[in-house]
């Protein structure tokens, strides 16, 4: 694991946001949820500890949707572009860092493909990555 702190922000910028290491996980998410989250076929997101993260500027322009129906799957983005953010777990015990809110590439990389029986049928993936049905049984 990197010892090196990773920066974020949204698309506009009125958001930032700083990450200090270790991470604790760091995985591409299949589920249809991260999928309509993402508006991608997969999301990659990175998990630390609340303490780890930092809000720069904009926190006041971050919104959050619980979805109701689920225990535990939210979404958190800038009021303003839109762009998904790190959000704190329901919990509170984790922070979820979407990976592509990064401003540079992280030097640590994925280590798995979770739900990987949900994932749609037209990714295109050609890595060596473990591909785990649901969490893995290091979650």
């Amino acid at each position: 694991m990197s010892n090196i702190n990773l920066d974020g922000s949204c698309l506009c910028g009125a958001v930032t946001f700083e990450v200090k290491p270790p991470t604790s996980k760091f995985v591409h998410c299949h589920c249809a949820r991260c999928r309509k989250a993402t508006g991608a076929s997969y999301a990659t997101n990175i998990y630390v500890e609340p303490h780890q993260i930092t809000w720069l500027s904009g926190r006041d322009s971050v919104e959050r949707f619980d979805l109701a129906t689920a225990q535990s799957f939210a979404k958190w983005f800038c009021r303003t572009c839109g762009c998904p953010l790190p959000r704190l777990s329901r919990s509170g015990k984790t922070v979820v860092i979407p990976a592509g809110s990064l401003d540079k590439a992280p030097v640590d990389h994925p280590k798995a493909h979770i739900f990987w029986e949900s994932r749609a049928s037209w990714v295109c993936v050609q890595d060596d990555l473990p591909r785990y049905a649901q969490y893995p049984e290091w979650w």
